[in-house]
């Protein structure tokens, strides 16, 4: 049978042990691994490696030794409790020795469950699954997690006092990161909030957020919107030490100053304009954006986006021969001097 990403979502949280097995299949590795880890734990419970409830085997040698599945879940374990035959990543070349297994499963054999990369609708392990009366196959895409699987996340982690701001940040993060670096994230957070009983906050958010080049370039423009023009060189060197070229440098700080002027420019005024913004901002970095767009004003922050507009045009014009990061660096120096003039 096909379960559909909404019906898959409740069954990975409550398996059912008395089916024959599980088909997870996917583009994404990551995506496919963290399912089958959140299905086999819940249906083995805690302790199945210790007690040998767990047998795991890669596909690949499916191929050369098809009878070791069907071994596998007919073997007897010493502990009680449900057991799992786990057959990873999965090749189509495999698919007599899964079908095998399918055919021979009775009850009270153990549970089959198998990983695979992106299956197409003509695989016949995939169709073995979809057609089986009493097995499942799901499909896991390239999607953002949904409300309720961040939720679960979080209860699983012990996080559970979580306000709507909060949650609309996690959101977003969870949009921006892979699934491996999203589920690093909660895991920091709490250990973060190991002995606080306090609500998550945007704070505690942002404490444990991965920092990139993303987050250094931003040091570096609000450094600029800000007006502080002796910090802009050391800051510079460190962004091009990461491998930052002045082109991207240049088209960071042209959609930093277009959010500027977005929100000074609004009808209602900068406060107005902030909370516009999609995506939206929180906390500090909402805080931030306001101010910054307050001081400039429109007016000054055109200003800006000619000459951010100038200096993107001369790093790409075939006649430069100037160095570009000293063009960037220069750009970035008069803006800080005009974010401070009258």
């Amino acid at each position: 049978m096909k379960l559909s990403p909404r019906e898959a979502e409740g069954y990975f949280a409550k398996p059912d042990a008395g089916k024959t097995g599980l088909l997870i299949y996917g583009a994404d590795a990551m995506r496919v691994a963290l399912k089958r880890q959140q299905v086999i734990a819940a249906l083995l419970g805690p302790g199945a490696e210790e007690e040998m409830r767990l047998t795991r085997m890669p596909g690949a040698e499916l191929r050369k030794d098809p009878a070791q599945l069907v071994d596998a879940i007919k073997a007897v374990g010493f502990f009680p409790g449900p057991r799992v035959a786990f057959v990873e990543d999965c090749p189509e070349t495999s698919h007599p020795a899964i079908l095998a297994a399918l055919e021979d499963w009775e009850p009270g054999d153990a549970q089959i469950v198998i990983t695979a990369g992106q299956l197409k609708p003509t695989s016949k392990i995939r169709k073995a699954f979809e057609g089986h009366s009493n097995a499942y196959a799901v499909g896991i895409y390239d999607e953002p997690p949904s409300r309720a699987e961040i939720e679960r996340t979080l209860g699983e982690a012990g996080i559970r006092s979580v306000p709507p701001e909060s949650m609309a940040a996690l959101t977003d993060l969870a949009n921006d990161l892979g699934p491996g670096d999203f589920a690093q994230t909660i895991e920091k957070l709490a250990l973060y909030k190991r002995g606080d009983s306090g609500e998550l906050s945007i704070d505690d958010i942002e404490a444990c957020a991965p920092r990139s080049t993303e987050a250094a370039l931003d040091d570096v423009l609000n450094v600029v919107a800000e007006g502080r023009a002796g910090e802009i060189g050391p800051l510079i060197r460190r962004l091009q030490s990461q491998g930052t070229n002045a082109v991207s440098l240049c088209i960071g700080a042209t959609r930093h100053f277009r959010t500027l002027y977005a929100c000074a420019s609004a009808p209602g005024g900068p406060s107005e304009g902030v909370n516009r913004l999609r995506p939206p901002v929180y906390g500090k970095r909402r805080d931030r954006v306001l101010r910054q767009a307050q001081g400039w004003g429109p007016y000054k922050l055109e200003t800006a986006l000619t000459v951010l507009t100038d200096t993107d045009l001369a790093l790409r014009s075939a006649g430069q021969t100037a160095p570009a990061m000293a063009l960037v660096e220069r750009a970035m120096i008069r803006l800080a001097m005009l974010s401070r003039s009258r």
